[in-house]
């Protein structure tokens, strides 16, 4: 099996998605040049690359990647959704259950979506 350590959103503004990223991660950078930062995420790392520096140039855009935090409850999902509106995140999708579980998305300065949610009991 492959090692998987790092995920790496293209960012327009560095500046400004490790601003965000910083606030909700509540850690800082590891790692940061003009170009690059990168995130404790345990298990893995979270990389922002700013997508004009990007070699090959990338395909997709906004929204192509999600990214997603798994609750233990539905309740803890509303708790989050209620706690993002009040910071002001771009709120995609409201609290809703859907055939996997209880969940929302939130947008990052990028579009990139963050689904945080609550699976069904197996």
């Amino acid at each position: 099996m492959l090692p998987f350590g790092l995920v790496v959103l293209y960012v327009k503004d560095i500046a400004a998605s490790t601003h965000f990223y910083r606030g909700l991660l509540g850690t800082e950078p590891v790692e940061s040049s003009a170009n690059f930062v990168m995130f404790p995420m345990p298990p893995v790392m979270l990389g922002l690359w700013v997508q004009d520096e990007v070699k090959p140039a990338p395909a997709g855009g906004p929204g192509a990647l999600e990214l997603d935090f798994t609750m233990d409850s539905a309740k803890a999902v509303t708790d989050f959704h209620a706690e993002w509106v009040k910071r002001g995140f771009r709120i995609a999708q409201a609290p809703e259950k859907m055939d996997f579980g209880h969940t929302f998305v939130a947008l990052d300065p990028d579009g990139h979506r963050l689904r945080v949610l609550a699976p069904n009991p197996s």
